[in-house]
């Protein structure tokens, strides 16, 4: 068998100062029992220290388990650290705030393709993925605190055109997860809600001379597992970890292992429970207005990702196919603390390839959070003051979808009343999010692709980027325009000639309206 170790003879092969890759999303791929051992053994020794660690995804359940286990230790364990989400790392998060960790935030989708390149010996990805955006070098690099000063984006013209290149560099460990594992070390992603980018991971350590350690929950005899089961074969594969904490392999954040979520089986939609009659389902309501009937839809994490309620809820699943950037392509995404998983899905895609589909302008329509919104349109979601979370696939998502749905509550905190086909502010919320000029660019209103359709929908007012500029277009019945929209934002915005009322048959208990929207004719709502 492929040398089979234990997790602390793990972490004693990593040399201070090596660079780390990991790859999952959520706590599927997360190599949890290895992570403590690396932690522990710091605590004990010092060693290994100085870590250059790297990740696609946000890996955590956001609260203990995940890459926040590095952080435990206080710092020296980890001092660079390079990924999409840091905000369910929490404790990486709070050494980044306290400048004791340089961190670089990335696009999840250039990250996850980025391994690629790295292992076939390419210098690194060249894309417009991120132009306009905070990892744009002229508007940070992807810097996050004072003390990062490692480049690792360059603005470069290639035929007249500007671009992005994201350079690649010497991976020493991968540090990867499967479910089986068998005598020659080939790895089975078997119980895994998600096909991530394990191989391209593997590949890119293995190819440069670094080391490839797989966790992992079962042993399997050679040569009985089904080749096409097999994600990363043993060829790339040196050292194997079963492990002995069962809390170390859960499939899901939220779950330790969901066949629904890996195809065992499909569950009955009658489990899905609909959504309490609140604001968040208004808002949900008004998003799933803009879907048509054979539409490909990207869901976000967040209020986004229940908008799958609302079309099951409503039987219109079977006509559109929705989907979540780590890989899964029909069913009923899942909202936190599952999201990156699905229930039923049609297939499952690898990490990357999703990306390659999103990049390439596969989808019809997204759906993604508000963290705040300014004049031009641009949205943070990826640093709010001292709440450092990272861009997650959005900066992918949003660059070459025709059609971007970005939903939240119009103020936070806020208290409001629903029913009878209108709503009303009971109190208002004390963080305001549509304000002059955002804190950092995770979406660029200046940088729409031609025809792109851009919409904010909240559960008092939509507005719509027309000409670089932030339109009102809809008001909610019972909203009063003064006091409760113009009053609570930061800029005025244009007020479109042909202000319309939203449906009041949203703001009922019972809508069962999605039917005449979704067999319109492609295009928008309003």
């Amino acid at each position: 068998m492929k040398k089979l170790i234990t997790a602390q003879e793990a972490a004693a092969y990593i040399p201070d100062g090596a660079t780390i890759g990991v790859a999952g999303m959520g706590l599927s791929g997360w190599a949890e029992e290895i992570a403590c051992a690396i932690r522990d053994r710091f605590k004990e020794t010092g060693h290994p220290c100085d870590l250059n660690l790297k990740q696609g995804s946000a890996m955590g359940d956001w609260a203990e388990r995940g890459v926040t286990r590095f952080g435990e230790a206080g710092p020296g364990l980890v001092t660079r650290w390079s990924g999409a989400h840091i905000g369910s790392a929490f404790s990486l998060r709070d050494l980044a705030v306290q400048n004791k960790l340089q961190c670089h935030c990335l696009p999840q989708g250039v990250i996850v393709n980025l391994w690629r390149e790295i292992a076939a010996g390419r210098p690194g990805l060249l894309t417009k993925v991120g132009l306009g955006t905070f990892v744009d070098p002229r508007l940070g690099g992807g810097k996050m605190n004072d003390c990062t000063i490692d480049e690792l984006v360059k603005l470069v013209e290639f035929e007249g055109e500007e671009y992005l290149f994201y350079k690649g560099f010497k991976l020493d460990v991968a540090l990867l997860r499967g479910t089986i594992a068998d005598e020659d070390g080939n790895i089975s992603f078997a119980n895994e809600s998600i096909i991530n980018e394990g191989l391209a991971v593997a590949t890119a350590a293995k190819n440069h001379g670094g080391i490839v350690i797989v966790q992992v929950e079962y042993l399997a005899q050679k040569k009985t597992l089904n080749p096409k089961e097999v994600k990363i074969p043993g060829i790339l594969v040196d050292y194997v970890v079963q492990a002995t904490d069962p809390m170390s392999c859960w499939q899901a954040e939220g779950v330790y292992f969901e066949p629904a979520f890996s195809g065992q089986l499909k569950k009955p939609l009658s489990a899905i429970k609909p959504l309490p009659f609140d604001e968040r389902k208004i808002i949900c309501r008004r998003c799933a207005m803009e879907v048509r009937t054979g539409d490909v839809v990207n869901l976000g994490v967040g209020i986004p990702a229940d908008m799958s309620r609302v079309i099951a809820e409503e039987g219109f699943l079977d006509d559109i196919t929705l989907t979540t950037e780590s890989g899964m392509v029909g069913g009923v995404p899942s909202a936190l603390p599952n999201f990156g998983s699905a229930y039923n899905p049609d297939a499952t895609m690898e990490h990357g390839a999703m990306f390659d589909f999103i990049d390439g302008g596969g989808l019809s329509m997204t759906c993604l959070g508000i963290g705040e919104i300014d004049q031009y349109g641009n949205n943070n979601v990826s640093k709010l003051g001292s709440r450092l979370t990272g861009p997650g696939g959005f900066i992918n998502i949003t660059r070459a979808t025709p059609k971007i749905i970005f939903c939240g509550s119009f103020t936070g905190k806020s208290e409001m009343k629903i029913g009878d086909g209108k709503i009303s502010v009971v109190k208002e919320g004390s963080i305001k999010k549509f304000i002059s000029d955002v804190e950092q660019i995770t979406f660029a209103g200046q940088y729409t692709m031609p025809g792109q359709s851009v919409l904010y929908v909240t559960e008092r007012c939509v507005f719509r980027l027309l000409d670089g500029k932030m339109t009102l277009v809809e008001i909610a019945p019972g909203i009063d325009l003064e006091r409760d929209i113009l009053a609570q934002m930061g800029f005025t915005p244009e007020i479109s000639k042909d202000l319309k009322l939203m449906d009041t048959e949203i703001f009922r208990e019972h809508w069962g309206g999605l039917g005449k929207y979704i067999s319109e004719p492609k295009g928008d709502a309003t």
